[in-house]
């Protein structure tokens, strides 16, 4: 089992390393901290873009069903750098767990901190926690 600390990290970055390391070992991952997570862009961009994906796209019957908290944003954006369709891609996904904050049986365990996912070129950010408080999540 591998923990990620996802704190200061750029969501697409981060989530590309992710998936690479799903892809890559037979283990479960857990990324902690998911609400730490920035989105680069200016953050009236950023929540217009989820606000759309949240709402005005699909139905409220027949989806698609897009998450409002933080931990299932990044959840689905790793998905979307994975082979879902394919056996593959899905088995990896399984092994994938997000949490917000480090939960207590993680606690004890030392994350590892991907160092290359932190490099910020730009100061226009907005945290992912931010944009989900702004879509009506309550954590």
């Amino acid at each position: 089992m591998q923990v990620i600390e996802a704190t200061d990290c750029i969501m697409g970055r981060l989530s590309s390393k992710v998936a690479k390391q799903l892809l890559s070992t037979e283990e479960e991952v857990h990324v902690v901290n998911a609400e730490q997570v920035f989105i680069t862009g200016t953050p009236s961009s950023v929540v217009a873009k989820y606000r759309k994906l949240r709402e005005d796209i699909g139905s409220v019957r027949k989806g698609p069903h897009f998450p409002r908290m933080p931990h299932l944003i990044l959840k689905r954006t790793i998905r979307g750098m994975l082979p879902y369709q394919k056996p593959r891609g899905r088995a990896a996904y399984k092994r994938l767990k997000v949490h917000i904050g480090v939960p207590p049986e993680l606690a004890d365990q030392e994350p590892l901190v991907l160092e290359q996912t932190r490099e910020l070129r730009t100061s226009k950010v907005v945290r992912l926690g931010e944009v989900s408080r702004t879509l009506g999540a309550k954590f």
